[in-house]
């Protein structure tokens, strides 16, 4: 069974609280920091997280936006989402606060983290890996994939992505060009698109955004999820 601690993070002024999803015990394992969308902490995350505790990881679900905006209207949460999106520097530095935080915390495996996001997250998560941090992988799904106006890095990290063919926000040009961003790169990548499937097709209540073209999609929740399993197996085999 899972345990649940709340993690506070001050950032810049911004009391960040994010949740640490683990065993009961304080062993290390390899953790995997989850960034919601842009709703932020939601019980949808936190189950994830849960299902890698059965499978032997630790989860972080990490607060992007803040504390207080813990259960705001969309109408706010979207504003927000704009004000990070709006500098792509200060969401890199958000990001690698973060990942400080969680490589410290006694309960994870400093050299065994992957990064993985939905939506927005999923940028956040594609993010992390461009600014070159030391993570195993970076992983989206239904991300965001525009690049940040900064200078190039190496990525080291490995980098999987999930996405809806149909998804009306990320057309096909800006597949082909992440994929030739990540090449350029050097990084070992991989893109699994899902014909007939749009945005944010892991949240069985993607129809409450109320915006066109994002619906849930059972298969692609369970091809992506059993693809993102086999990617931490074949990073963490035999970490126990």
């Amino acid at each position: 069974m899972s345990r649940q601690t709340q993690v506070p993070l001050d950032f810049e002024g911004e009391a960040l609280e994010g949740v640490l999803v683990g065993r009961r015990d304080s062993q290390a394992r390899p953790t995997v920091i989850l960034i919601p969308t842009v709703m932020g902490v939601s019980d949808l995350e936190i189950g994830f997280g849960s299902q890698l505790v059965e499978l032997g990881y630790n989860a972080f679900v990490a607060d992007i936006f803040g504390k207080k905006f813990r259960g705001s209207p969309r109408d706010v949460m979207f504003g927000e989402l704009n004000r990070l999106k709006s500098d792509r520097a200060a969401l890199r530095r958000r990001l690698l606060a973060i990942l400080d935080q969680v490589r410290s915390l006694g309960e994870v495996q400093s050299d065994s983290i992957v990064v993985a996001g939905y939506c927005f997250g999923g940028m956040c998560a594609l993010d992390v890996a461009r600014s070159g941090a030391d993570i195993a992988a970076a992983v989206a799904f239904h991300g965001l994939f525009d690049p940040p106006d900064l200078p190039p890095e190496k990525i080291p990290a490995k980098v999987l992505a999930f996405h809806g063919w149909d998804d009306p926000m990320v057309p096909p040009e800006k597949v082909v060009a992440l994929g030739q961003e990540l090449t350029e790169a050097g990084s070992d990548w991989q893109i699994h698109a899902y014909g007939h499937v749009a945005h944010g097709f892991t949240n069985p209540n993607a129809h409450e955004i109320g915006l066109e073209g994002v619906r849930y999609n059972a298969l692609a929740a369970e091809r992506s999820w059993t693809s993102f399993i086999n990617l931490l197996e074949e990073l963490f085999s035999g970490h126990e």
